[in-house]
């Protein structure tokens, strides 16, 4: 590393005796030293496709930093601080957690005036135990947030509640039955209620998961006290980060969702749902790796995706996604790996079909689809 650095210019090294708290203590005096606005963004699922939504709603109006690709812990964050500039006003950072008292701690070095938590499902339970404690330690980011702060948090989420009781936040709901809800979405158009105020939108996306996160961003770009009569001026220049969601469309018109950066049952639903609103009728064909972290119901969690799991071609890859085998699509196949899931589907898809990639980042699905990119027409 030393080398390539002074390769490229560096002039001098500092080898600190503890890299993370020199990194935190960088990040830390770029923070204290703006005035900018800082979102924090975390939860179960939809954190980084959240924080790039929002990240786009505000650009046109505000000098933005965001943080790169899913750049969200002890490392990410600070190098997401650096980046801030005398001139920045807005910060969107990304929080994520392995435990309790990590959000907390990240909460501290941000120093957030808005946090979000777009969800709170069953994830990291081999840590944590229980959905309960997934929202403990979300909820975290709440109490970090300053008087007058807001919290934007999903309506509905009856295990996150009972940690929402810090004074003086504003609480903002998005979602069914909240203050912030979506009265229409058939893509690109999509309109929601924020607030009392309606917002109209073209988005470039068609994942109705997606929608959902717009509400939060949304949330979030109102807290921020931005125009909301102008938020759709940056939503044409939404982009999410690698391997969630992306198309690719290889020959014969079969279309590969590529979500492969990760898994958890609630985001496993999601994409199967898109899954099936995206092929239109088309054959579709859903690759799955296994859901990592999900501790000792891992295997009652895979199954209970697998009794809703509608595909016409199931294609299962590693141990852990045996749990899927049980879903009643029409034509099941497992593979070990993801060289020998492409070589599979090498021989299985037709032209017209319809395919999702989505696992846990363990399984490293995500070069599938471009390993699939000769398949004949």
């Amino acid at each position: 590393f030393l080398a390539d650095a002074l390769a490229r210019g560096a002039a001098a090294a500092l080898l600190p005796d503890d890299a993370f708290a020199a990194l935190a203590a960088l990040g830390r005096v770029v923070r204290d030293r703006s005035s900018a606005r800082l979102v924090a963004v975390t939860g179960s699922t939809g954190k980084t496709s959240t924080k790039d939504i929002l990240a786009a709603l505000c650009r046109p109006h505000a000098r933005t930093v965001a943080a790169e690709g899913g750049l969200n812990n002890e490392i990410g964050l600070p190098l997401t601080l650096t980046r801030i500039e005398p001139e920045t006003e807005v910060v969107v950072a990304e929080l994520g957690m392995r435990g309790l008292g990590q959000i907390a701690e990240l909460s501290a070095l941000a120093r957030p005036q808005v946090g979000v938590i777009t969800a709170v499902g069953p994830v990291h339970l081999e840590l944590l135990g229980t959905v309960a404690n997934v929202a403990r330690a979300k909820a975290e980011v709440v109490d970090a947030l300053p008087p007058g702060g807001t919290a934007v948090v999903p309506a509905g989420a009856s295990e996150l509640e009972p940690f929402l009781g810090r004074e003086g936040v504003e609480l903002v709901r998005f979602g069914e039955g909240g203050d912030v809800c979506l009265s229409l979405f058939e893509p690109p158009h999509l309109v929601a209620d924020v607030a009392g105020t309606t917002v109209a939108l073209e988005v470039p996306f068609t994942a109705r998961h997606q929608a959902r996160n717009t509400l939060a961003a949304l949330a979030a770009y109102r807290a921020l006290g931005l125009p909301l009569e102008r938020a759709g001026e940056g939503a044409a220049g939404i982009r999410f980060s690698a391997w969630r969601g992306e198309e690719l469309e290889l020959a014969g018109g079969v279309l590969v969702i590529n979500d492969a950066y990760n898994a958890n049952p609630d985001s496993v639903r999601a994409a199967l749902e898109h899954l099936r609103e995206r092929a239109g009728g088309r054959r579709t064909v859903a690759v799955l790796g296994g859901m990592a972290e999900l501790g000792v119901h891992s295997a009652l969690h895979h199954r209970e995706v697998a009794r809703t799991l509608e595909a016409d071609v199931l294609v299962t890859v590693g141990e852990l996604a045996r749990g899927y085998l049980d879903a009643p699509a029409a034509e099941r196949h497992h593979a070990e790996s993801a060289g020998e899931a492409a070589s599979l589907l090498r021989e299985l898809l037709r032209p017209g079909d319809v395919v999702l990639v989505k696992g846990s980042r363990a399984v490293a699905l995500e070069g599938i689809p471009s390993a699939l990119a000769n398949v004949p027409a």
